[in-house]
């Protein structure tokens, strides 16, 4: 690990360390790290449009918007790129669904860009997180080796 010297004035020195105050960071390094990891992720992510990561799309939609369900749940079957949804009923008309991804950042835009844009969705947002290219089978569970 390297260690770098920076210079920010004191009103963003404050907005550190209340950020590490509210969220419990052991030191302004986490915090900063952590900062700089989210910062970095979409054009790392971006930088190579065919390596493998997931990904969090979450969005509002109408659901009394005729055939939008199924639509949706079509366009999830087309792509195949998610792994798991989450679908929360937020007042009488609207809903919330947050889906898992997992493929290509190409392969989840596209994806994302075939939700979000159906007539009666609101608030679309992909979220992207690098992949480290081991796959779901690469992942081990309670094997004989105590992982």
């Amino acid at each position: 690990m390297q260690r770098i010297t920076i210079t920010i004035d004191d009103e963003l020195l404050a907005a550190v360390d209340r950020l590490c105050s509210e969220r419990g960071y052991a030191s302004r390094s986490e915090a900063v790290r952590d900062l700089v990891r989210d910062a970095v992720a979409p054009s790392r992510v971006a930088r190579d449009g065919g390596a493998p990561c997931y990904g969090a799309l979450s969005y509002v939609y109408d659901h009394g918007t005729r055939d939008l369900a199924r639509r949706l749940t079509d366009e999830g079957h087309h792509h195949g790129v998610s792994v798991a949804s989450l679908h929360v009923h937020l007042t009488r008309d609207d809903c919330l669904e947050v889906a898992v991804l997992r493929g290509s950042a190409t392969a989840l835009q596209a994806y994302a860009d075939s939700v979000v844009t159906q007539r009666g969705v609101r608030y679309g947002h992909l979220r992207l997180i690098p992949g480290n290219g081991a796959g779901p089978d690469d992942h081990p569970h309670g094997d004989d080796t105590g992982g």
